[in-house]
C-alpha cells in the first residue's frame, strides 16, 4: 500500500477549519470543478509547475528555466522546441501536455518566476511538520486538519497520518466535499475527530453546472455520516452571488438539515464568496471564471446575515464565516 500524498500547501498556526490553532495540510486532486474554487492548483494530482511571468528575468538575461528542461525536441528544422512558451523575452505559460513534472525548471529559476504545484510527501514527513506546533495545540485545543482538494482521493495517506496523531493525543479534523464512495470514507471514520464538509447547493442540475458533477452521493454520504451517533461534523455552504444565494435553496438546505439529517449538524457556517486566486489561475494558464462577477458586497453580506437568521430560526445553529462560537 503507497501510503505517500501529494502535498501542495501546508499552513501552520491556522484558525479557521477546526477547534484551536492548528496545522492544515492541503492535498492535491479534487472531483469537483467548482468554477468559484480559489485553489485551482489544488484540482489535479499531478504535481504542476506555475508560472509568475512579471518575475521572469528574461530569456536571454537569464534561460536557466530552458536550458535544464529535459523535454525540448528537435523540430522538422532542426530547431529545439521547448515545452516553455516565451514572449517578449520573458516566460509566459507551459505546454503541460509535453511537460514532464520533473520540476528542473522551477529548482533552476533563480527569481522564483516558476513555482512547484505539489510535492510528494511521507505519512512520516507530514508528522514532523504537525510535531512542530504540538505546544500550540495543547494550549489552543487545537490539532491538524487535512483538507485539498480532496482527502478522500488520496485516503491512505490521510487516514496514516491522522492514525500517527491520534497515537500522540493530537485532535485530527478532514475537510471534504463528500463526493466519494462510502468505502473511502469508512477508511477515515476510525482515526478522524471531526468532519468539515460542504453542502454546496441542492439542486442537482444546478450543482452539476456549476460544480462538474452532481450531488446525489454527497447528500447520501452526508445522510450515512449523520447516523453515526458520536460522529461530530460541521456543515458549509460557500455561498456565492447569483449562484446559490437564493431563498428557495436555503429553505431546501434545512429541509434536509432537518429531515433527511435529523438535524445533527454542530454548526453551519455561512461562507461569503471572495474573489481569491486569480494570480494562481493565471500561473496554470487557466481562465478565472468569476472574473465577471459583480455585486455590492455590503448588500450581499446583509443578506447572508438574514440567511444565518433564518436557519437559527429554524433550529440550525448557524453563523457567519468560519467560526463555531459568537
Amino acid at each position: 500500500m503507497d501510503q505517500t500524498g501529494i502535498v501542495f500547501n501546508i499552513q501552520h498556526f491556522t484558525i479557521h477549519d477546526g477547534p484551536g490553532i492548528r496545522t492544515e495540510i492541503f492535498l492535491k486532486g479534487c472531483p469537483l470543478r467548482c468554477r468559484w474554487c480559489s485553489n485551482p492548483e489544488s484540482l489535479t494530482a499531478r504535481i504542476l509547475p506555475g508560472v509568475y511571468k512579471k518575475k521572469c528575468i528574461g530569456e536571454k538575461a537569464c534561460g536557466l528555466c530552458d536550458s535544464v528542461c529535459p523535454e525540448k525536441k528537435k523540430g522538422p528544422s532542426g530547431e529545439e522546441i521547448s515545452p516553455l512558451a516565451f514572449y517578449r523575452n520573458r516566460l509566459v505559460g507551459i505546454d503541460y501536455d509535453r511537460c514532464s513534472s520533473c520540476m528542473a525548471c522551477a529548482e533552476a529559476c533563480p527569481s522564483e518566476a516558476i513555482k512547484a504545484w505539489g510535492r510528494q510527501m511521507t505519512p512520516e514527513e507530514a508528522m514532523e511538520e504537525i510535531r512542530r506546533d504540538r505546544g500550540y495545540y495543547e494550549r489552543s485545543g487545537g490539532g491538524v486538519t487535512i483538507s485539498g482538494g480532496e482527502p478522500l482521493l488520496q485516503t491512505d495517506f490521510t487516514a496514516e497520518v491522522f492514525r500517527r496523531c491520534r497515537q500522540e493525543g493530537i485532535h485530527t479534523c478532514c475537510e471534504s466535499c463528500l463526493s466519494a464512495d462510502w468505502d473511502q470514507i469508512e477508511k477515515l471514520l476510525p482515526p478522524t475527530d471531526l468532519w468539515i464538509a460542504d453542502l454546496k447547493m441542492m439542486d442537482p442540475e444546478k450543482h452539476r453546472e456549476w460544480t462538474g458533477a452532481g450531488n446525489r452521493r454527497i447528500l447520501d454520504n452526508l445522510k450515512r455520516l449523520a447516523e453515526i451517533p458520536e460522529l461530530e461534523l460541521i456543515l458549509r455552504i460557500p455561498v456565492i452571488p447569483g449562484i446559490n444565494d437564493s431563498q428557495e435553496n436555503m429553505e431546501q438546505t434545512a429541509d434536509f438539515i432537518l429531515k433527511e439529517m435529523k438535524g445533527r449538524v454542530r454548526t453551519l457556517q455561512l461562507l461569503s464568496f471572495m474573489r481569491l486566486g486569480e494570480e494562481k489561475y493565471a500561473s496554470l494558464g487557466m481562465p478565472y471564471e468569476m472574473k465577471s462577477l459583480r455585486f455590492r458586497r455590503d448588500y450581499f453580506q446583509r443578506k447572508i446575515d438574514r440567511f444565518a437568521e433564518y436557519f437559527n430560526s429554524r433550529g440550525i445553529h448557524t453563523l457567519v464565516g468560519t467560526r463555531e462560537k459568537e
